[in-house]
């Protein structure tokens, strides 16, 4: 794999939960060279004027079938689509197909206050205020300052000019504050992506870092539940693809709180890369040449 390598902690981890050969599918989908995939800044733009303007530059794209605004791009890398004025204005944001999934699932709508916990760098952040027209509420939360000031770059480039940053860890947020729907995109090990089989990487995968990864999670969803109006819809989602962070979390929180699965349409997603689950109802993309990893729940609190 060149400057990657699978670490083996999660070679067997994978292995134990998937099977060999679902496994290996997995192992096959890390060492895919994945296209770069955008979105059409609906706040300032449009998918068609996006591919025409793209045309223009001599660089081609397509859609996916479940989003008119994320398109794949074919015959460019980051570096010549930075270039553009396209990028510079902010009509576009380079974002993984995967983690534009969430905000699409979680369906914010104008009007409604929206708390995205863990929102830098801003990609699923600018996404829901594209989404609602800039008529929902937003509240970003991000502790690391630095993370923070990239993220309000962004939210300014985007115009989305309802989105409101705290430099918070969302876990310490008061008690008083509540919302329409939550977006809780946990940090994670990062099993689901190429990240974590780096070989240059400070923190690697092994029992510890993925028992204190669970650990957070868990806190910020249980935190999330505080804040979350009765009756009202949050998204859960990590670029992880190991129960321990996913299911497993899901599950604890749902036996301490008042709280529900609902179903994610899998039809909603068509040509989405899926892999089993120990909850139904929840959605897991599998690896591979386009999509990264990704684990996604949709929970009501009753």
């Amino acid at each position: 794999m060149g400057q990657w390598e699978v670490p083996g902690f999660l070679q067997e981890k994978l292995k134990s939960q998937y099977g060999k050969e679902l496994a290996g599918r997995i192992l096959e989908g890390y060492r895919q060279e994945r296209p770069v995939t955008l979105r059409a800044n609906l706040l300032k733009t449009d998918g068609a004027s996006v591919q025409r303007q793209l045309d223009e530059a001599g660089i081609l794209c397509r859609q996916v079938p479940w989003s008119r605004e994320a398109l794949v791009v074919t015959n460019a890398r980051e570096e010549k689509l930075r270039k553009l004025k396209l990028y510079e204005s902010g009509e576009i944001y380079l974002q993984s197909l995967s983690s534009m999934l969430p905000p699409l699932v979680l369906g914010p709508k104008a009007g409604e206050s929206i708390l995205d916990m863990a929102a830098a760098p801003g990609g699923k952040t600018t996404q829901m205020a594209a989404i609602t027209g800039n008529m929902a509420s937003v509240t970003a939360c991000e502790k690391n300052r630095i993370r923070a000031e990239r993220l309000q770059y962004n939210i300014d480039r985007q115009g989305a000019s309802r989105v409101c940053v705290m430099v918070a860890d969302a876990r310490k947020l008061d008690d008083f504050f509540s919302f329409d729907k939550i977006l809780l995109d946990a940090p994670c090990t990062g099993s689901g992506t190429l990240d974590v089989c780096r070989k240059d990487r400070k923190a690697h995968l092994d029992g510890d870092s993925l028992k204190r990864a669970s650990k957070v999670q868990e806190e910020l969803l249980v935190k999330a539940m505080k804040h979350l109006k009765p009756g009202h819809e949050m998204v859960y989602s990590t670029c992880s693809i190991l129960a321990e962070e996913n299911e497993q979390v899901v599950k604890r929180v749902l036996q301490r709180r008042g709280a529900k699965i609902l179903p994610i349409e899998e039809g909603q997603f068509p040509g989405v890369p899926l892999l089993p689950t120990e909850l139904e109802g929840t959605m897991c993309v599998c690896p591979d040449g386009l999509y990264e990893g990704f684990f996604m729940a949709r929970l009501q609190k009753l």
